[in-house]
């Protein structure tokens, strides 16, 4: 059985500023998503799990792709709100 641990959830915010701190010195955006989850996946398999493969790559995924909806999530809001600000001029 796997156990759950909240505090791990901490890592996506560090995911998600390594993928952009890697774009902003020119690695492709459109390779973002994919880092993101390669980088989970390290994360899960060596810090979360070292010692369970599989559940390392289970939680790895799960990370990688929590940071891929924050950031998309994130854009998309601001974007949003930049388009109702030009509405009102």
């Amino acid at each position: 059985m796997m156990d759950v641990e909240i505090y791990n959830i901490a890592l996506v915010p560090v995911i998600l500023g390594l993928v952009s701190a890697a774009t902003a010195v020119g690695f492709p955006k459109s390779w973002a998503p994919i880092a993101a989850l390669v980088l989970g996946v390290a994360a899960g398999i060596s810090y979360v799990a070292p010692d369970n493969l599989g559940q390392g790559v289970l939680v790895g995924i799960t990370l990688g792709l929590s940071a891929v909806g924050l950031y998309s999530g994130a854009k998309n809001g601001i974007e949003s709100i930049r388009r109702k600000d030009h509405e009102w001029m």
